[in-house]
């Protein structure tokens, strides 16, 4: 039955897609040469040409004394590259296509390149607003108001082994059910690897869609930001029959808090394994930034997860700056689909003499190369917040350390 299902979903894939690169070749004959070269930077990573150098490499490189006013040009040549195409703004923003898939993810009005294009953009409109948004509406609907009623119910059981595995069952039941409302079509790699009872699973960040597609394979407890809404109606559902950790972003005092709740849960055995998001906000699939080093502090198995969405059927990513959770659920709703592959990658665990910090950088690194995604060393958070002053100050060292290595400060050699 799960095999015919698969076949059934690899079959519509294969339209969406046939529909799209049919889209793409209409888009290119419709248009003017000139159109078609902006086309072809619409969908470039970026405007900047980077070279893959650090400071030491370009600044130390070129020097021959102590301190080198040309110096300058370096810091000033980094500072437009930044200004121009900031590498780590465009991760808060959805990522470019490679063709249209005849969704409003764009300025250019392509559907008005020809008419057949136009009859086709418009037939999908019907299709997804008309036909797939209400019945996704509805099963989503009867989903949340069946997982209320469930865990109110099974919330008045006593703690044992019935209560647990009734909600598991119905924590998963609703997960699929979630994933299903949005046509999700999800490709699980390597099951043996899934994590296991009084382990740490971590997980690359996109959307609250992580959890549901997880939590239809297997059952967590999580970690994570507490919500308000729709969101947080959900979170105080499934808190009434597992246990979760739940914390405040801006208040410090909970992260010691669930720094000690992670490590009394992870001693447990038996209870779920966590569900740990270690960049602490959505970035857009395309990278993945720094893992924050609290869930890497606290000892026990590590079991990363590799989450890739494919944005050619559907934007996955949450922007929390931009979009409520009620205009980010419109938006899959009204999507295509949501088609995603989840890697369980093998267990890891910190070496002896390795910090919380370098464990943290090498799980990332798996992750990244197994969804085929870039490695950045920011904090996710200056999604919010400025760039902090000890960030600034790193680099600062590391010119003192280039300047100090090559010569003696003060001894004259200026140029």
């Amino acid at each position: 039955m799960r095999q015919r299902a698969q076949k059934e979903v690899s079959k519509g894939e294969e339209v969406c897609l046939s529909i799209s690169q049919w889209a793409t070749l209409q888009i290119e004959k419709g248009v003017k040469k000139q159109k078609a070269l902006a086309l072809e930077n619409l969908i470039s990573n970026g405007i900047i040409q980077r070279e893959e150098t650090s400071m030491e490499e370009e600044v130390a490189g070129q020097r021959q004394g102590c301190f080198n006013l040309a110096d300058i040009l370096y810091f000033s040549k980094k500072g437009f590259e930044a200004i121009a195409d900031d590498e780590v703004t465009r991760r808060f923003s959805s990522e470019e296509l490679i063709s249209w898939n005849l969704l409003s993810r764009t300025n250019v009005n392509f559907h008005h390149v020809s008419w057949q294009l136009t009859v086709v953009w418009i037939t999908g409109i019907l299709i997804r607003y008309c036909l797939l948004m209400p019945l996704r509406i509805g099963l989503a609907s009867f989903s949340i108001l069946f997982l209320v009623l469930a865990t109110t119910v099974i919330g008045q059981f006593p703690n044992g082994r019935v209560k647990c595995w009734l909600s598991n069952q119905v924590q998963m039941t609703c997960a699929a059910l979630g994933v299903r409302c949005l046509s999700g079509a999800v490709h699980f790699h390597n099951r043996e690897n899934r994590p296991q009872k009084g382990g740490i699973c971590v997980a690359n960040h996109t959307s609250p869609l992580d959890v549901l597609i997880l939590a239809s394979d297997g059952c967590y407890s999580l970690v994570g930001q507490a919500h308000g809404g729709l969101l947080g109606l959900i979170q105080k559902s499934c808190m009434k029959t597992t246990q979760h950790v739940l914390f405040e972003r801006s208040e410090m005092k909970d992260r010691h808090l669930v720094r000690k709740k992670i490590r009394e849960h992870i001693a447990d055995k038996t209870k779920l394994p966590i569900l740990i998001f270690p960049e602490g906000t959505c970035i857009n699939n395309t990278s993945v930034m720094m893992f924050k080093k609290g869930s890497f502090e606290v000892g026990g198995t590590i079991h990363p997860v590799a989450i890739k969405y494919d944005p050619r059927f559907g934007d996955a990513f949450w922007n929390s700056m931009k979009y409520s959770v009620m205009t980010y659920a419109f938006k899959l709703m009204t999507s295509w689909a949501i088609v995603c592959n989840v890697w369980y990658l093998p267990p890891m665990v910190k070496e002896e003499e390795e910090d919380a910090v370098h464990f943290a950088n090498r799980v990332k690194a798996v992750i990244a190369a197994q969804g085929g995604m870039s490695v950045l060393p920011w904090d996710g958070g200056l999604k919010r917040k400025k760039v902090k002053e000890s960030l600034k100050e790193e680099q600062q060292k590391k010119y003192c350390q280039i300047v100090i290595e090559n010569g003696t400060v003060g001894n004259g050699n200026v140029h």
